[in-house]
């Protein structure tokens, strides 16, 4: 029943390299990744945070990689989580050499960083040898200092530049399998670089607005500068930079694609922003409700209205709504109104209840038809 529909965003044509099992690019959905805040050389603590961000659906985890004690560990977190990895690094040429040895799923560097080119070389070469793509990632925020001077400011131009200086790097080792990201924390200068990336490569695309600030604002920024870039059918798998819980990174970044019907992934909640015609408190009732339910995957649609106005015209496109109605509110179940009123006095957990058994029906529905297509 639910209203998910295909969304009409055509998506820029895009090679597809592999991030361990997931497919990044091409025809495959847009990847949802975070990067770890814990010291990597923590490993009890990264290794916890990796597997709260699978709960959640991170698609890919980013791990950042600054020492050689921090190598070493993550030989240690490989072994203990199943999402794949990427390893951020920067300059020291020898600790992408150990993290490749150690299964790394992607090495995130910038060739122009890592020194002389018998140092790149070796690193490409190990890159080559395990499968493992690169990602190039540009920021606004550090750029060569000669692009700085040449532009006296960090310009779309500026950092199409800088991400070109280091395709060309690789192009000429004869290495394809990366992807790219020209990030800045504007986001008129993050979406105009994309924009220009877009037209130059056919490389995947990474996308973010980098270091967008606090979960509230950092959140609405992204959403605007991804969704702008999204709308435009560019971007291949991305990443929501919040000060926050990495956990809420994934969350937004789901949001993001939800809203553009882009990808769908967990309940849909559909609810009023309430007012005084209200026969329940709303508020508390959906957020009630969302912070139970995040372990739901399966895609569904929830409306939760607090009056008639509006609430029977969004129950009928739902796979589950709600109708506020005095001291019982109306129920529905596919889109078709059932005799049975529930108890405004109790819409917490016995609306948690049906939603629980409404998404496992759907999701051994589901189950039974992907059987059907395979056979």
């Amino acid at each position: 029943m639910s209203n998910f529909t295909e969304s009409p965003i055509k998506r820029r044509k895009s090679r597809q390299i592999m991030v361990g099992n997931v497919p990044v690019g091409g025809d495959a959905p847009i990847s949802v990744q975070s990067m770890t805040n814990t010291l990597t050389t923590d490993v009890a603590a990264t290794v916890a945070q990796i597997k709260s961000l699978e709960a959640v659906g991170a698609d890919i985890v980013r791990v950042s990689v600054p020492t050689m004690d921090a190598a070493e560990a993550f030989k240690e977190i490989k072994k203990q989580v199943d999402v794949p990895l990427v390893t951020d690094i920067h300059f020291d040429y020898r600790i992408a050499l150990k993290v490749a040895e150690y299964g790394a799923d992607c090495l995130r560097i910038n060739p122009g960083n890592i020194g002389k080119e018998d140092r790149i070389r070796q690193v490409v070469e190990a890159a080559r040898d395990n499968n493992i793509p690169i990602r190039i990632g540009v920021n606004g925020g550090s750029l060569e200092k000669d692009i700085q001077e040449k532009y006296t400011e960090p310009t779309p131009e500026a950092l199409l530049e800088s991400a070109m200086r280091h395709v060309d790097i690789l192009d000429r080792m004869n290495f394809h399998d990366f992807k790219v990201s020209v990030k800045a924390s504007d986001v008129f200068l993050a979406v105009g670089a994309y924009r220009l990336l877009a037209k130059q490569i056919d490389n995947p695309l990474h996308l973010g607005i980098t270091e967008a600030g606090g979960f509230r604002a950092g959140a609405v920024k992204s959403a605007i500068g991804l969704g702008m870039l999204l709308n435009e059918g560019i971007g291949d798998t991305l990443r929501v930079s919040l000060a926050a819980n990495p956990v809420e990174e994934i969350k937004v970044g789901f949001d993001i694609l939800k809203s553009l019907k882009i990808r769908s992934r967990g309940i849909n909640f559909i609810a009023c922003p309430s007012c005084s015609r209200q026969e329940f408190d709303v508020i508390s009732t959906v957020n009630a409700l969302e912070e139970r339910l995040e372990d739901i995957l399966t895609p569904m649609d929830v409306s939760i209205i607090g009056c008639i106005v509006n609430g029977p015209g969004e129950a009928t496109v739902s796979d589950l709504g709600l109708t506020g109605s005095s001291k019982k509110s109306g129920f529905y179940l596919d889109g078709i109104r059932q005799k049975e009123r529930l108890d405004n006095n109790d819409l917490i957990d016995t609306l948690e209840t049906r939603i629980r058994a409404k998404a496992k029906l759907m999701s051994e529905e589901n189950k039974i038809a992907v059987k059907h297509v395979e056979e």
